[in-house]
């Protein structure tokens, strides 16, 4: 047997049927009736779910000068303490994530994947024991391989469970670009870093995102 799968501590994973009002602590006044998730497994400590979350959302085309603003967002919110929700997916949200768990901030982490049974990296499998990250996944144990769809399924249950949404960059004419143009349109606020890569998705409506500390 490998020895690192054998190695792995298990965490018991959680079922929350979103129709029994008792389990949905936080998520009862987070996501909206429409929302169309049914069920959702968890890996981790749901009180996380009462922090202030923020969103955090980055394509995996990211030009260089977005890169070092990124690096700079990722230490003002860890060392700033910001609970942060995300997939987690494209290069630089790995990054960002790697950053965060540097620190002792919560995180809440949204596979676009089942979660039960899944194999975690040494860092998840601290933080989960320490109590600052939690897995949240609305697929099936039997869903074991991101898909286009899986992932878009994801985002919908990241902004729903979210406060605000930050978009660290869009790339023009991108899935994720589209993705923003619509919660813009549906009265969500987007917020995004100042920079002239961001212009398209500033110019559909995005928000300027400025650090408390700016």
């Amino acid at each position: 047997m490998n020895p690192t799968v054998k190695s792995i501590e298990p965490f018991d994973t959680q079922v929350i049927d979103l129709h029994d009002s008792s389990r949905l602590h936080a998520l009862r006044d987070r996501l909206a009736p429409a929302a169309g998730f049914h069920r959702l497994w968890a890996v981790g400590d749901l009180n996380m779910l009462e922090n202030r979350l923020i969103a955090f959302f980055c394509s995996s085309k990211c030009p260089g000068q977005v890169i070092l603003r990124v690096y700079d967002l990722a230490r003002s919110l860890r060392d700033g303490g910001a609970s942060v929700i995300g997939g987690f997916h494209s290069p630089m949200e790995k990054e960002f994530l790697d950053f965060l768990l540097r620190g002792d901030q919560p995180v809440v982490i949204c596979p676009a994947r089942g979660i039960d049974g899944m194999r975690l990296p040494p860092a998840w499998r601290k933080g989960i024991s320490d109590k600052r990250l939690l897995l949240l996944s609305p697929f099936e144990p039997n869903r074991r391989r991101p898909t286009k769809e899986l992932a878009e399924a994801r985002n919908r249950l990241v902004v729903e469970v979210c406060d605000s949404v930050l978009v660290a960059h869009a790339a023009e004419g991108g899935k994720l670009e589209e993705f923003c143009a619509g919660l813009i349109s549906a009265g969500r606020a987007v917020y995004t870093l100042n920079l002239p890569e961001n212009i398209s998705l500033i110019d559909k409506g995005a928000l300027i995102y400025r650090h408390p500390e700016d």
